[in-house]
């Protein structure tokens, strides 16, 4: 009797509720999944076309050259069969020729170092634009990241309990800070003050746009790096201590390098942030596709060319397939970093705090 009781107390019962929430909870998954696939599938099919541009060679009828002709002057007649039938014989004989000098020309002009997609002459040079990306990037990576990391470790291992409740949800709820008002306090406050400060000539430039930006990615930095450090075990800590280790030397000297791998996720994904920023960027750089070697100077980032100019652009122009190049250039690297950072590194801090090699 009590053998039957125990089996059914063991048997798994059906729950409708548990397997309707299974069944939701597998179907968002999907759906989210299939969106973000297709997603970049669009990213990437529009931006293919340019591999494949063959420009478009003014070619015309016999019944147009003749329309134009009897539309001039008749004293201009015989200039005019002149000069047509020079024409007809320059497309006859040479549109393979130009159509593989244009295809040239426009590698030559993506890989070029102008961007001037509206002049009569269009070049779409990403060189500049890729450059600006990663100055600004680097600015708010080395003004950010030593902050939010001092700060993370002061919040895990000096800080009181109750300093600690209210410094990280304080500071991660400024990771939810719209983009659009870091860019405008940029904008309107910091660039004056910064260029009184420093005298530089001008107002917004990659300085000012890193230091804003470095506002969105402290936030990121911080709260992955506060988890880093707050899951290396207690013993770590006490064993240095027992050791005769004051506390600033255990935090610096064994639960930095045992969080090591985290905090460099913790940086990769700030840089996957900074690089894709848009807002920030497009209202504080300058906007001028320029390279230079000083902080000091107006550049212009992927992110915000396309934030300006998708709206503008002519659906299937080289301009728009240009466009969205540098939007699969965005997604790769920052898909690269933040599968690096989670796949890679934190199984390693894993496997470090698991003690396995």
């Amino acid at each position: 009797m009590d053998e039957q009781f125990k089996n059914e107390l063991l048997k798994k019962r059906f729950y409708f509720s548990d397997w309707l929430a299974r069944i939701v909870i597998t179907l968002v998954s999907i759906v989210s999944f299939i969106s973000i696939a297709l997603i970049f599938v669009f990213v990437f099919r529009e931006a293919l076309p340019i591999l494949n541009y063959t420009p478009e060679v003014e070619t015309y009828t016999d019944e147009e050259l003749q329309m134009q002709v009897y539309n001039d002057l008749n004293n201009q007649i015989e200039k005019k069969e002149e000069k047509l039938s020079n024409t007809k014989e320059q497309i006859e004989i040479t549109p393979r020729n130009d159509d593989q000098i244009k295809l040239q020309s426009v590698w030559e002009s993506v890989f070029s170092t102008v961007w001037d997609p509206i002049s009569k002459n269009p070049r779409y040079g990403i060189i500049p634009l890729i450059v600006g990306s990663l100055k600004v990037t680097l600015i708010a990576i080395l003004i950010a990241a030593p902050i939010a990391i001092l700060a993370a470790l002061f919040t895990s291992t000096f800080a009181p309990k109750w300093a600690k409740e209210i410094l990280k949800p304080a500071i991660e709820i400024l990771a939810g800070f719209p983009s659009v008002v870091i860019g405008f306090f940029a904008l309107v406050v910091l660039a004056t003050f910064l260029q009184n400060l420093f005298g530089y000539q001008y107002r917004l430039n990659a300085f000012v746009g890193g230091l804003a930006l470095s506002l969105a990615v402290i936030p990121i930095i911080y709260t992955v790096t506060e988890d880093a450090l707050s899951a290396i075990p207690k013993s770590y800590i006490e064993a240095s201590i027992a050791l005769g280790a004051e506390k600033w030397q255990t935090a610096i000297y064994v639960v930095l390098p045992a969080a090591a791998p985290g905090i460099f996720a913790a940086v990769l994904l700030g840089i996957g942030r900074a690089f894709g920023e848009t807002m920030i960027v497009m209202m504080a750089t300058g906007n001028a596709p320029i390279i230079s070697a000083s902080i000091f100077e107006p550049v212009r980032t992927m992110s915000a060319t396309i934030g300006a100019e998708m709206a503008e652009v002519i659906f299937g122009e080289l301009h728009y397939n240009v466009l969205f190049l540098l939007g699969s250039i965005l997604f790769l690297f920052s898909f690269s970093l933040n599968a690096i950072a989670e796949f890679y590194i934190r199984n390693r801090l894993l496997r470090r705090i698991g003690g396995s090699k």
